[in-house]
């Protein structure tokens, strides 16, 4: 019984930290990524989607390599500020344009670009988790 009660909780944490996560990053632009999303904006899905994607890595690999529910939240912490530093990074790198703004015009190579951004975030950051 009490592995059933430990893998609820820790799919649940999951669940409740991906949503988390998902509302800062949402809460990051400045325009509602699901409208954009229903307005067909390409370029938003793929940010998104990339996010969803990198929250998801960081996730799994600080459930798989830790036992403690803590210990998995932490690290889920430090890759999340890692994924936010990555986007301020990225924005950074581009003075010519805002990110935001690119987005919201569905400017699928700025999506692209800011997707593979925070996946490829994801995987060095996961590869630190222990």
């Amino acid at each position: 019984m009490t592995i059933v009660i430990n893998l609820v909780v820790s799919v649940l944490t999951i669940i409740l930290l991906q949503v988390l996560g998902m509302v800062v990053f949402t809460l990051m632009t400045p325009f509602k990524d699901m409208d954009e999303i229903k307005k067909g904006n390409v370029a938003v899905a793929l940010a998104l989607g990339g996010k969803f994607l990198a929250t998801a890595i960081i996730l799994g690999v600080a459930a798989y390599t830790n036992t403690s529910i803590w210990h998995m939240m932490l690290w889920f912490a430090v890759g999340y500020v890692c994924l936010i530093a990555a986007y301020w990074i990225f924005e950074l790198f581009t003075p010519g344009f805002r990110i935001s703004e690119q987005l919201q015009k569905g400017n699928v190579a700025v999506g692209t670009m800011l997707c593979l951004v925070f996946i490829g975030t994801s995987f060095a950051v996961s590869s630190l988790i222990i």
